[in-house]
């Protein structure tokens, strides 16, 4: 019999895709629209996923789930999903029951960080801080190859934190969802720039007027890039991070990589700062790999 895959699932709000895995190869992807607002719906999307990925390929395998939200170390159920559907449901044992085998979730930024640390553009790092720059701003961290988790399942959330070392140009207070002011999210998220920006366009279309050297799309390229320099450098005097990995649809703008590092080290408790600064080596794909890998390779069988 054929040694088990991991299959990886990401479950995103227009669709939910599969990935199956054979060591680090990829063997197979498919994807399905991901019902909208229907929770058992949902479920049998995965279940179908999973079953039709098992007889393409003629064997069994494990099952990890990247999720827009957290599980609760509490209570087990959900929380904290922009998928609304999710929230208060015990999508673990559902999905364990339909399945029956046992299934890992994890955060979707988590899923990204696990991914690239473990073969994409931080591999062979120790430690490792994964960003998402997006239409919200995620993080996790991989210390010696495993996730890092706590008692309140949100390592990583430096996107509602304060934006560090505000100053006035920084521009005016901004209510964050979350109900504080002035969280990194309401700066560095692509609808934050944009809106901080007040230049009545989106961040895709901000990021195309600053590659063409347009002055007020420049200066906003500028400041984005100092706030998210400190915002970082945060997080340096923290974790103290071998590598520093940005996705996201942000994270390909290549200002990111050439004005911010230079910048840290003004904030940065170091007389230099040796973090790298690198780009995710899996793209659009880091997530759904990353959930593949929260079953590692020794644990199978």
């Amino acid at each position: 019999m054929r040694a088990p895959f991991r299959f990886g699932i990401d479950l995103g709000g227009t669709k939910t895709e599969i990935i199956a895995l054979e060591g680090a190869d990829e063997r197979l992807r498919e994807r399905l629209p991901t019902p909208q607002g229907d929770y058992q719906a949902t479920l049998e999307t995965i279940a179908c996923l999973v079953r039709d990925a098992e007889q393409q390929l003629g064997g069994t395998g494990s099952v990890g789930v990247g999720i827009p939200g957290t599980r609760s170390p509490d209570h087990g159920r959900i929380k904290n999903a922009n998928s609304t559907c999710l929230i208060g449901e015990d999508l673990q044992g559902d999905l364990e029951n339909l399945l029956q085998r046992p299934v890992r979730l994890a955060n979707d930024a988590d899923c990204f960080t696990l991914s690239e640390a473990s073969d994409g553009a931080a591999a062979g790092a120790s430690n490792v801080f994964g960003v998402i720059l997006g239409t919200g701003v995620g993080g996790g961290i991989v210390i010696n190859g495993q996730l890092l988790s706590g008692p309140n399942a949100v390592a990583g959330e430096w996107g509602h934190n304060p934006l560090p070392w505000r100053t006035a140009a920084d521009g005016p207070p901004r209510r964050c969802y979350c109900g504080l002011d002035d969280c990194i999210e309401t700066f560095l998220s692509g609808p934050g720039w944009a809106a901080r920006s007040n230049l009545g366009v989106n961040a895709t279309h901000l990021a195309e007027a600053a590659s063409r050297d347009e002055p007020s799309a420049s200066q906003a390229m500028q400041r984005y890039c100092e706030q998210l320099a400190r915002s970082l450098a945060s997080v340096i005097n923290l974790l103290d991070p071998q590598v520093i990995v940005l996705g996201g649809g942000l994270s390909n703008m290549p200002q990111l990589y050439q004005q911010v590092p230079p910048l840290l080290v003004r904030h940065v408790f170091s007389d230099r700062v040796n973090t790298r600064l690198v780009q995710a080596r899996h793209g659009d794909s880091s997530g759904v790999r990353g959930a593949a890998w929260l079953w590692p390779e020794h644990t199978q069988g």
